[in-house]
C-alpha cells in the first residue's frame, strides 16, 4: 500500500507564496506519477500539476502556469509544489494524487492514491 501526507498549506496574503510537501511512503515503488489536485467548497476537483517520478516531465494547469512549480526529491520521496502569486481564487483544498501510470494525466478518476489533503487559504 502506498501512503502520500500532505503538508504546507495556511494562511497567505493575495500576491504571497507557499510551497507544499507531499510525502510517499510504503510502496512507492508503485508510485510512477504524483499529482497535485485541488478543490474549493461546491467545485469539482481540478488538476493543477504533475510531475513523473523518473523523468522529472511535469504538466500544469493553464491557470496556473507561470506561477507554480513543481518538483521531486527522489530520496525523500517527497513532491514539492510551489505556488506564487497567489489569487483568492486559488484557495481551496490541495490534494497529492500518486498512480502506476507513467503518462501524466489531469484526471482525478485516473489516480490510485490519495492524500488527505492541506488548506490553502488566500486573503484579498
Amino acid at each position: 500500500q502506498v501512503q502520500l501526507v500532505e503538508s504546507g498549506g495556511g494562511l497567505v496574503q493575495a500576491g504571497g507564496s507557499l510551497r507544499l510537501s507531499c510525502v510517499a511512503s510504503g510502496r512507492t515503488l508503485n508510485i510512477n506519477t504524483v499529482g497535485w489536485f485541488r478543490q474549493a467548497p461546491g467545485k469539482e476537483r481540478d488538476f493543477v500539476a504533475a510531475i513523473s517520478w523518473n523523468t522529472a516531465t511535469t504538466d500544469f494547469a493553464d491557470d496556473v502556469k507561470g506561477r507554480f512549480t513543481i518538483s521531486r526529491d527522489n530520496a525523500k520521496s517527497t513532491v514539492y509544489l510551489e505556488m506564487s502569486s497567489l489569487t483568492p481564487e486559488d484557495a481551496a483544498v490541495y490534494y497529492c494524487a500518486g498512480d502506476q501510470s507513467y503518462l501524466i494525466r489531469r484526471y482525478n478518476t485516473e489516480y490510485k492514491y490519495w492524500g488527505q489533503g492541506t488548506k490553502v487559504t488566500v486573503s484579498s
